[in-house]
């Protein structure tokens, strides 16, 4: 009995790990463009399940007048409904990053308001945000051949990030005394946002 039990987790193992092992590495035509740079690795496990594993690294302390230097580690797993690396896909995600940006809301020329009403010298396009984040969420997209051993993944995920970060002013020193958001230690913010997406070239190794 014991023989025969190890005999069916061994099949079941080979059925369930080695149909699908192929290996693709990535990267984000998207936003080559512009100098950032999203590349992954994504593996598959069984006929309809792979994982993946990606970076995306901003190397900008300014881009457009406005800070954008940022780096974000991603782990996904994925369910093809056809089979691995062929059509349509629904993922779920986690995430952390690194960042010293200034946030989209942050790009106007108005006095900062802190959140308790008090007025600051500051406009906002005088300040940054320095900190760390993480995220969950769920992906989905559409992965397809464009050759022997090349595919195209369309893809956008989306959820909750939460923030941990110290508001600094542009040309000032960056002390406790110096911060704009008036906050002792940590200031945060969690938004459900778009958090991943693109358009990924892959090659199969």
């Amino acid at each position: 009995m014991k023989k025969l039990i190890t005999q069916g987790l061994i099949t079941f193992s080979t059925f369930c790990f080695s149909q699908k092992n192929e290996t693709y590495i990535k990267a984000n035509a998207l936003f080559l463009p512009i100098g950032m740079l999203n590349v992954g690795v994504e593996h598959g496990f069984s006929e309809h399940i792979t994982g993946q594993a990606d970076v995306f690294i901003s190397p900008w302390k300014s881009f457009g007048g406005h800070q954008a230097l940022f780096g974000i580690a991603t782990i996904e797993g994925r369910y093809y409904f056809d089979q691995s690396f062929r059509h349509w896909y629904l993922g779920a995600s986690i995430g952390f990053g690194i960042f010293n940006i200034q946030k989209w809301n942050y790009w106007k020329d108005d006095l900062y308001t802190t959140k308790e009403g008090e007025s600051t010298p500051y406009r906002y396009d005088q300040l940054y945000q320095k900190g760390f984040s993480y995220m969950i969420g769920a992906t989905t997209g559409y992965q397809f051949q464009i050759g022997n051993r090349w595919n195209m993944d369309i893809f956008l995920g989306v959820g909750s990030q939460q923030g941990y970060y110290k508001g600094y002013v542009e040309g000032l020193p960056e002390t406790q005394d110096n911060r704009y958001d008036r906050v002792e230690n940590w200031d945060k913010s969690g938004e459900v946002i778009p958090f991943k997406g693109g358009v990924m070239i892959s090659y199969k190794l």
